[in-house]
């Protein structure tokens, strides 16, 4: 398993206490299309109800639930 692939296990299970008795699954996966970075939906089933989160991969490696910024043109001079 690489690091990528731990930390957003380790991400799925903080935010949705995933388990052997309550399990989290894929239910999305791709890349945005304005920018192509990668994103996965998780959704866990509990007695309320489905409970669907989105996680972004961003420039360092990291999953986060928020996604990356949009790298903007940028005009600089000496």
């Amino acid at each position: 398993m690489s690091t990528m692939d731990s930390s957003l296990h380790l991400l799925v299970e903080k935010w949705l206490g995933a388990n052997a008795a309550m399990p989290a699954r894929v239910t999305r996966f791709g890349h945005i299309h304005s920018n192509r970075r990668r994103y996965v939906c998780v959704e866990a089933l509990r007695p309320a109800g489905a409970l669907t989160i989105y996680f972004f991969l961003h420039d360092d490696g990291m999953w986060c639930v928020y996604p990356p910024e949009v790298k903007r043109p940028t005009m600089s001079f000496s």
